[in-house]
């Protein structure tokens, strides 16, 4: 039973999904609906991203003002993914009982409204505390969406509509970061605030506006799409409900033990991997480029967001050649190796230029990786499980953006530089590329006793 489940689990990996000859209406369909929620859903997440990471560029000018040790900024930074962690399952599960429309909106609004919040620090407690609330006001957005993805997309087109969603996380940075740099150039005591104070609050308010946008603008399921013609409707149901009966379902006898399987656990690691990378550089860029000897806010935004420049065009490049060609289990492994060996290359080096283009190299891999693994996943994962188990894998990749800024902080703290904390960094993408292989292994495997 277990061998004919992976057999099925494999050719769902490997196989483009194509659609039905016969359905004509079909990359219509698709194209209006990637038209109508993924650009909406990109602005939401570049403004979450936008929120969350910010403290990257207000710790240039915050840290001083309030006492900030770089250990209790790594901490910070990471003890936002505590709360965010804890609450991602059970608001996967509100989401699908009430509704995406209201969930969505809510989580937007409640975030939007903690971030400004941050301008209100004025210790260590107080820079702790509102970190904490700001990860519990975020829970579940992303796994929302990804699961909110599954309801509207086809698998087929599903490591696409993923990047181009996902796509706002670099974005966030390449235009972010510049902007972060120029708030904190410009605004410097004006109305008698600190310009990282200007920076939480202005950076927060489109998370508010497209809260109560949400709610107006997403629609539930395709059966509820006046957007869509009655046929276009027909069309995306019928298939969505195809896929869902063709994969493999797995009898359980409660929640918690659909969610406790193998196969759960080895992507909730790999994930931890990759998201290890990326938060224990996210938060700590600004201060590596300033440490190079760059004083200029805005210059040191501009630097920062050539990482993500790289980002941006492998994350759609990779994604769509994934597409096109099957294999996401493949292709995440080698995203995994190459962000690996961009960050253990910066190791050796001590030029700038050299380490930004090595960090630019890892980047390129890291944000490859994300949009291919989440279509591998819920390619791999039952759609009874997918609920609880979307929002579980998150959960546990969040609690590696803890581990990766603190770790960044501790470096630092206990070397007096940042020379070596991309090499720490190298292990989790690593060990995420070695148990994508295993897959692969298995893979093979299973295809021989066939």
């Amino acid at each position: 039973m277990g061998s004919e489940r992976e057999a099925t689990l494999n050719t769902l990996e490997r196989t483009p999904i194509l659609s039905s000859p016969e359905a004509l209406d079909g990359p219509r369909t698709i194209a209006k609906v990637q038209r109508r929620l993924l650009p909406f859903l990109a602005v939401c997440f570049f403004a979450n991203y936008l929120d969350r990471v910010n403290i990257g560029f207000a710790a240039l000018e915050m840290n001083k003002d309030l006492g900030l040790s770089a250990t209790i900024f790594g901490l910070g930074s990471g003890i936002f993914f505590f709360s965010y962690a804890a609450f991602e399952i059970p608001s996967n599960f509100m989401l699908e009982r009430v509704g995406a429309r209201l969930w969505i909106a809510r989580i937007l609004l409640s975030w939007g409204i903690v971030s400004a919040l941050m301008a209100l620090a004025w210790s260590e407690s107080s820079f702790l505390a509102l970190r904490l609330l700001l990860g519990l006001a975020e829970a579940g957005f992303f796994p929302g969406v990804v699961l909110y993805l599954t309801f509207w997309m086809p698998q087929a087109s599903r490591a696409v509509a993923m990047s181009l969603f996902m796509l706002a996380i670099p974005i966030s940075s390449v235009i972010g970061a510049p902007l972060s740099g120029f708030i904190l150039d410009a605004l410097h005591d004006v109305g008698g605030a600190k310009a990282w104070q200007w920076l939480f609050v202005i950076e927060a308010l489109p998370s508010i506006l497209l809260g109560i946008a949400a709610y107006f603008w997403l629609t539930d399921r395709p059966r509820e799409a006046r957007w869509l013609a009655p046929s276009e409707r027909e069309w995306l149901q019928n298939t969505l409900d195809a896929e869902r009966a063709a994969h493999p379902e797995t009898a359980v006898e409660s929640s918690l033990k659909m969610l406790l399987t193998p196969d759960v656990a080895r992507l909730s690691v790999i994930y931890f991997g990759v998201v290890l990378t990326l938060y224990g550089l996210v938060f700590w860029l600004p201060q590596i480029v300033h440490d190079f000897g760059f004083a200029s806010p805005l210059v040191v935004g501009l630097l920062t967001a050539t990482p993500y420049v790289a980002g941006s065009v492998s994350m759609v490049f990779w994604s769509r050649h994934a597409d096109r060609h099957g294999g996401h289990a493949r292709h995440a492994a080698l995203a995994s190796l190459l962000s690996a060996a961009g960050l253990a290359a910066c190791g050796a080096l001590t030029s700038p230029a050299l380490t930004i283009l090595a960090l630019s190299v890892s980047a390129a891999g890291t944000f490859a990786m994300f949009p291919i693994f989440w279509s591998f996943a819920t390619r791999r994962l039952p759609p009874a499980q997918a609920t609880g188990a979307i929002a579980l894998i998150n959960a546990i990749g969040a609690l590696a953006g803890f581990l990766g800024p603190y770790l960044v902080g501790w470096v630092k703290d206990a070397t007096g530089e940042f020379h070596y904390a991309p090499p720490a960094l190298a292990i989790g993408p690593l060990i995420s590329a070695l148990l994508l292989a295993t897959i692969l292994r298995a893979s093979a495997k299973t295809e021989v006793r066939a």
